[in-house]
């Protein structure tokens, strides 16, 4: 559904976009990951076709969107940066209105998108009387209007309180899991991204520094969490016997290949030291993101 390949994007000498590559297959939600500024806003502004690529290709429904944009982009719905509504007019209103940018939708169509999104009995309402969740799921419905088959959904919960954010992560879910669509999502809510994703991939200063799957980032294990009256201590016996390969923010340890946390507590008790617990550490999409991005330590 969606195929980058080799694509680069500068603007006036800087580049937004290096070399980037990855396609999302059918019926799959994709995470698209990266701190303000990594190039994913000007990536999705080329699958939209609003930006154009200094090189490489965008394939967009198995249409180049540079040479067919209105094939490629004709299944597609998006939200893309801030939504932009007339206050004065009802939720119904805003949508047969901008469904005329594209083509004209029937008023039962509407009603469907509509249903679909949460918004039924406030559709005749005023937008200047919809909360923040509201207008996020209007935006959502003008983005499902035209029966795509492709989503790409910018910060769809930007801004929402806890429960708009779950109302918004168990919409998508029912939209992919009923109405069978594929969906890139750009978030940083990486609780979110782990919790709706099947495959993520990470940009860091317009390079892609990850692809992979979620389930094999949290299936990712040689972090673990040791939890002893002395942990520096502790590490100094542990490194001596070769038992862990290094430790972080005082209290986590990674085992050395083949080791196993039965020999590091009894290492530690024959030492005479009180092990409070030790456990795998599960990793969260969290934990490798921010440990991917981070800056190289500093060498004084």
């Amino acid at each position: 559904m969606i195929e980058l390949h080799h694509v680069v994007k500068k603007f006036a000498g800087h580049l937004a976009v290096d070399d980037l590559s990855f396609t999302v297959p059918r019926g799959e939600i994709f995470g698209l990951l990266g701190h303000n500024g990594a190039g994913k806003s000007t990536a999705i502004g080329m699958m939209l076709g609003q930006v154009w690529p200094t090189s490489g290709a965008v394939k967009i429904c198995g249409h180049d969107v540079q040479s067919n944009r209105s094939k490629a982009l004709v299944q597609v719905g998006a939200i893309f940066e801030t939504p932009v509504f007339y206050d004065y007019l009802s939720g119904a209103r805003n949508l047969e209105i901008l469904s005329t940018y594209t083509a004209p939708t029937s008023k039962a169509r509407i009603r469907e998108v509509v249903e679909w999104v949460g918004l039924t009995g406030r559709e005749h309402s005023k937008v200047r009387t919809y909360s923040h969740g509201m207008r996020s799921r209007l935006a959502l419905a003008q983005a499902l209007l035209p029966k795509p088959e492709l989503l790409i959904l910018d910060e769809p919960s930007d801004g929402l309180d806890p429960e708009g954010i779950h109302e918004m992560r168990q919409t998508i879910l029912r939209l992919q899991r009923e109405l069978g669509l594929t969906i890139l999502l750009s978030s940083h809510l990486l609780n979110e991204v782990e919790q709706l994703c099947t495959r993520i991939a990470v940009l860091q200063n317009g390079r892609k520094v990850f692809e992979g799957n979620v389930a094999d980032v949290k299936a990712a294990r040689g972090k673990v969490a040791l939890k002893t009256n002395n942990f520096s201590a502790a590490e100094k016996i542990l490194r001596a016997q070769n038992l862990i390969t290094a430790t972080a923010e005082g209290k986590f340890i990674t085992l050395a290949a083949g080791r196993s946390t039965a020999e590091i507590n009894h290492a530690l008790v024959a030492a005479g030291f009180a092990v409070e617990g030790i456990w795998q550490h599960d990793q969260t999409v969290e934990d490798f993101y921010l440990n991917l991005i981070k800056p190289p330590a500093v060498k004084n």
